[in-house]
């Protein structure tokens, strides 16, 4: 299996930090969030990843030199040029990804500290026939991924009730999940972006092509099987918790 480390995001929510910063180079427990989801893949025997980058791309660049690429095989999806969003920047990495072998991609934000475990999810995949696993879990979210009862999704909400995609789709019965910003998709989804891309636009998020597209496809959520930490550090609140968390859960670790 290979990996996608979205890392080009502007975290606009964290200025002044990342004026000067990418979000992926923010520090966390001594370690940047960059590092952290590189080992943690490299731990779960992932050795082939892709970073996308955007803002302040030679930082990134520069920092990966500088750790000799953590001891796996990296490769910079460059969208310097343009921004293109969560799913227009897989279907630019599509060469990358699928270049001659027919393996399944986990996909990780940069931004996301969590210490569910991936092998976990990743076995998981494995044994099923889906095109996707969603990582989600039942917190508190203002938007939500829909799933029946078999676990495949069906639709996205705003959990206020104010809109529901895809329009015509019945709620009644669906269980809302908010979605965890780790992912595993298919050789077969990876294509099917590219094809998306293609027809709609470049820039675009991978939640609306989930969204469009899950009648078609079989993407399953997946929750862990036990309690797990999850932060997302886009926000000034957020990242704090997550210093604290980091630093206390590195002290037990030591």
């Amino acid at each position: 299996m290979k990996a996608m480390i979205f890392a080009a995001g502007l975290g606009t929510r964290l200025r002044p930090l990342t004026d000067s910063l990418p979000k992926a180079l923010i520090p966390v427990g001594g370690k940047t969030m960059l590092e952290r989801v590189i080992l943690k893949l490299r731990d779960a025997g992932i050795e082939r990843m892709v970073i996308n980058v955007h803002h302040h791309a030679e930082k990134i660049r520069d920092f990966l030199a500088m750790h000799n690429n953590f001891g796996v095989y990296i490769s910079i999806s460059d969208e310097t040029a343009m921004l293109l969003d969560t799913g227009g920047g897989v279907a630019a990495a599509a060469p990358l990804l699928l270049d001659g072998v027919d393996e399944p991609v986990l996909i990780h934000n940069a931004d996301i500290l969590t210490d569910f475990p991936l092998a976990d999810m990743m076995a998981d995949f494995g044994l099923s026939d889906r095109d996707a696993s969603l990582l989600i879990a039942d917190r508190k979210s203002s938007r939500a991924l829909l799933f029946d009862g078999d676990g495949r999704m069906r639709g996205w909400c705003r959990t206020d009730g104010s809109e529901i995609r895809p329009a015509e789709l019945v709620a009644d019965g669906l269980d809302q999940y908010a979605f965890g910003g780790v992912h595993i998709i298919s050789p077969r989804v990876i294509e099917a972006l590219v094809e998306y891309a293609a027809v709609n636009r470049n820039v675009f998020s991978i939640t609306d092509f989930y969204i469009d597209t899950c009648k078609d496809f079989n993407y399953i959520g997946w929750p862990p099987a036990g309690r797990f930490a999850w932060f997302d550090i886009g926000r000034p609140a957020t990242l704090e918790a997550a210093r604290m968390w980091a630093d206390s859960a590195d002290a037990v670790n030591h």
